[in-house]
């Protein structure tokens, strides 16, 4: 193990350098992208009964500074971001690093919580539905996860408002408590939207669950294992299940990018302050600073969750690390 720490570690670093032009071009097409949308921040600021003069527009955009090429202002944003400068909101001239640090608790939790519940209850309902085929309980996940595919995490968050609404009288709070200050109103605000957007990633990773155990629990060193007399919950949990947990691992990995960085339709509907609120109210207003901090946050998400998920493959299954750590060690 002392061994391959340092092989680990070169490969995360080495990992973070490739990442580098990836961030580069993905940071210029989030900055292209909200100014190629019909309009401008003065259209939205001024609203459409405001006629504004062709030089007060001007003035306006210089006193924003968008009045320099494109390319310019890239390169002015990237230096602002290097040096620890995120800028200003157009719209409110609130300072992005407070916006930013006040969404990201929330986008956190939610993705937090729904990928928890996703996990905790797809992947056992899978394992059990692999080693109870056709039975009662199988057909029910199968039935489930088609649901979780099927039904959209808007529909979903729609009903469930109506049916506690109308059934208990009861809305998840519009004011965001922090689960540090008052744990007991966080969870009944934050339940809702963690349950809808697990949904989808709870059939995902039980569907994975059940058909990669299906296909282990085929493998010659399970029918061994089961020779040898070992207890059939032995078998799955020290045999199985591990060599189960690569593909459930992937699957996560990149739902929980999704779910951290898609989550814009969840958070509107509850009016969760996060990350997709401010990202979509940034592209509504044009306000070009939001939304440009806001996209390349997503950017570092998948990123991190892909070098996250590669890194605990190695210690799930020890040959992984054996590949990565060169032809001589593969030997």
């Amino acid at each position: 193990m002392l061994v391959l720490e340092p092989l680990l570690t070169a490969y995360i670093l080495r990992r973070l350098l490739q990442a580098i032009p990836t961030i580069i071009i993905l940071s210029i097409l989030v900055f292209m992208m909200v100014r190629l949308l019909p309009g401008d921040v003065i259209d939205a600021m001024s609203g459409a009964q405001i006629v504004i003069d062709e030089a007060r527009r001007q003035a306006m955009l210089e006193q924003l500074g968008l009045t320099d090429p494109i390319h310019i202002q890239y390169i002015n944003w990237i230096g602002d971001l290097v040096s620890g400068d995120f800028g200003r909101s157009l719209r409110t001239a609130q300072p992005l690093r407070v916006i930013f640090l006040s969404a990201l608790p929330v986008t956190l939790e939610l993705g937090l919580l729904a990928t928890l519940l996703a996990s905790l209850i797809g992947i056992p309902l899978g394992i059990i539905s692999a080693i109870k085929p056709n039975s009662v309980l199988d057909f029910s996940a199968r039935i489930l996860g088609i649901l979780g595919l099927s039904i959209p995490n808007f529909w979903l968050a729609t009903l469930l408002l109506l049916f506690t609404s109308l059934t208990f009288r009861w809305i998840p709070g519009i004011f965001w408590k922090s689960p540090f200050e008052d744990p007991i109103a966080n969870i009944k605000q934050m339940i809702l939207p963690a349950v809808v957007l697990s949904f989808g990633l709870m059939a995902i990773s039980m569907r994975m669950t059940r058909a990669t155990m299906l296909e282990v629990l085929r493998q010659d060193y399970i029918r061994t294992a089961r020779a040898k007399g070992l207890r059939e919950n032995l078998v799955v949990r020290r045999h199985a299940l591990r060599n189960t947990l690569i593909p459930i691992i992937t699957i996560t990995g990149i739902q929980m990018g999704y779910l951290l960085s898609g989550s814009v339709i969840i958070e509107q509907i509850f009016g969760l302050p996060g990350i997709g609120w401010f990202f979509l109210q940034g592209l509504l207003d044009r306000d070009y600073p939001v939304v440009q901090i806001m996209g390349l946050f997503m950017v570092f998400i998948f990123i991190f969750i892909n070098l996250a998920t590669d890194v605990v493959y190695g210690y799930v299954d020890p040959r992984i690390r054996y590949v990565r750590s060169g032809n001589k060690q593969g030997q």
